[in-house]
């Protein structure tokens, strides 16, 4: 093992261990993609006290801390929180031969741990709306045969059926299609966000045989796994849920979420009270 392999195994180890998954694939996944495949040529720029400043040259070990590393810094654009990430990951729980859409992939790192844990029967579609960065993620991902890259949006129609859904945008409101394209027992894990951050929001649709409906509408699992802050989804925000959300951050602890509600009636559980869905406290 020469001396980046072992950084990178050590960041692995440090990142699995955040998210109480050492020894799981997820720790085997972050030891074997390379974060500097997909952050661009140098000099790379990573966040530190002062804002994104330029890391020493020529030593890739500095991508395995759990930094931030910009992509466009222009566009407000960056490579993501690596603890952050390998929590979300770790609660989403991909599994070996999953079907995973991956929304705002970036440059592709993220989609290449998707892929990795999806494993070779596995497929990843990865959405990413700017055209540029699409190409990146194209060409980077080459060695992950199983992952198929388009420079569209997620937002604008129905996508295909999926086992997992992961947004990597900060959205106001959980789609209809991405609910829709949930498989029985299906997982979302998304940044739900107003203009002053919010959580990553775990949405399970319930198994074969066990779709809910009733007065309270249609019905799913769902917990905030943690804090989070993103750019924003394009097509996927609006003010008014926008506010929705800042008020039930502001007003209550994201922790007593348990489930989801699209359309029917409200009730006292209410948490979050958003346009065609909401929060409730109680399990579905």
């Amino acid at each position: 093992m020469d001396r980046i392999e072992a950084c990178r195994a050590r960041y692995a180890a440090m990142l699995a261990r955040s998210a109480g998954a050492t020894g799981t694939p997820l720790e085997r996944a972050f030891a074997l993609v390379p974060r500097e495949r997909f952050v661009g040529p140098e000099p790379w720029l990573v966040e530190g006290d002062l804002g994104f400043v330029p890391a020493p040259p020529d030593d890739p070990a500095i991508l395995y801390q759990d930094v931030l590393v910009a992509l466009s810094l222009e566009r407000g654009i960056n490579n993501g929180q690596p603890s952050l990430h390998a929590g979300s990951l770790a609660a989403l729980a991909i599994r070996p031969g999953e079907r995973v859409v991956h929304i705002g992939a970036g440059t592709g790192y993220y989609t290449a741990i998707l892929a990795e844990l999806a494993g070779p029967r596995g497929e990843v579609l990865a959405y990413e709306i700017e055209p540029d960065l699409a190409a990146r993620a194209r060409a980077n991902l080459q060695p992950w045969p199983t992952v198929e890259v388009l420079a569209a949006s997620a937002c604008e129609s129905p996508l295909a059926t999926a086992d997992a859904i992961y947004v990597s945008a900060g959205a106001t409101h959980p789609l209809p299609s991405w609910l829709d394209a949930l498989a029985p027992g299906g997982r979302l894990m998304f940044p739900l966000t107003s203009d002053h951050g919010g959580g990553m929001l775990l949405v399970t649709r319930p198994g074969p045989g066990r779709d809910l409906r009733d007065r309270r509408g249609i019905g799913y699992a769902a917990r905030f796994t943690s804090n989070a802050a993103f750019i924003a989804c394009r097509g996927a925000r609006n003010e008014d849920n926008a506010r929705a959300v800042a008020a039930a951050f502001r007003d209550g602890s994201p922790a007593r979420v348990r489930s989801l509600w699209r359309g029917g009636q409200t009730d006292e559980t209410a948490w979050c009270l958003g346009s065609g869905w909401w929060l409730s406290s109680a399990a579905e």
